[in-house]
């Protein structure tokens, strides 16, 4: 059961981004995505100025954009369906490049896309620059109860182990002569997942009753 703390995500640097404090990062985090959701769709001006910050403070973490950029594939879903409004809304119509397409539906599908990657480059920012341990100990700083950071402590350290267990079950499932890509095993590719499920809910069990056997009173030493 043996797995990394670290993430995936996080980008080892000594930059002062990287030394700043995790809960002022979150603070600001909160504060930057709270304007960026308040600015006027059509305020592209304003828009391309948060951007223009949200680059400089990338560029000061010197996180390489072509680590972070392939890791915004999460954003695929919202921007297809962002550019689907522009054909899908009602209103007065308008013309872009020899296509008839919605003028409200353009401008929600644009501010969208563009809040939507702000919002997700910031936060792959955040986790490029600090430990999971860091966000963690930030959080409880900012009094957030402590049985959620319980819950998210718990979360990051065995993500890896239930994802280790899947890899495992999947190649003994190509084994077996299972595509899990395809429809057609994709029964067998349910009954695994619940099997994982129970897995997990049982090491999580498991892991409950040792640490109740440690003495366990609702609080982790630190």
């Amino acid at each position: 059961m043996g797995a990394g703390h670290g993430h995936r995500l996080h980008f080892h640097g000594h930059s002062p981004v990287h030394r700043a404090p995790a809960h002022l990062k979150l603070l600001a985090l909160l504060a930057f995505m709270l304007v960026v959701v308040a600015t006027p769709r059509q305020a592209y001006v304003v828009l391309a100025a948060e951007a223009a910050l949200l680059l400089g403070v990338v560029l000061l973490s010197r996180v390489p954009l072509r680590y972070l950029l392939p890791r915004m594939v999460v954003e695929v879903p919202f921007a297809f369906f962002a550019l689907l409004m522009p054909f899908i809304s009602h209103g007065p119509r308008t013309e872009v490049l020899g296509v008839s397409v919605s003028e409200a539906g353009l401008h929600a599908g644009l501010a969208l896309l563009v809040k939507g990657s702000i919002g997700v480059l910031a936060s792959l920012t955040l986790a490029a620059t600090t430990e999971p341990q860091e966000l963690l100990r930030g959080l409880q700083r900012l009094r957030m109860p402590e049985l959620v950071v319980q819950i998210m402590g718990f979360m990051i350290r065995y993500l890896d182990v239930v994802t280790a267990e899947m890899a495992r079950m999947l190649t003994a499932m190509r084994s077996r002569g299972c595509d899990p890509r395809s429809p057609r095993h994709w029964p067998v590719l349910a009954r695994s997942l619940g099997a994982l499920f129970i897995r997990s809910y049982e090491r999580g069990e498991r892991v409950h009753l040792a640490m109740l056997s440690r003495g366990y009173d609702g609080r982790l030493p630190q």
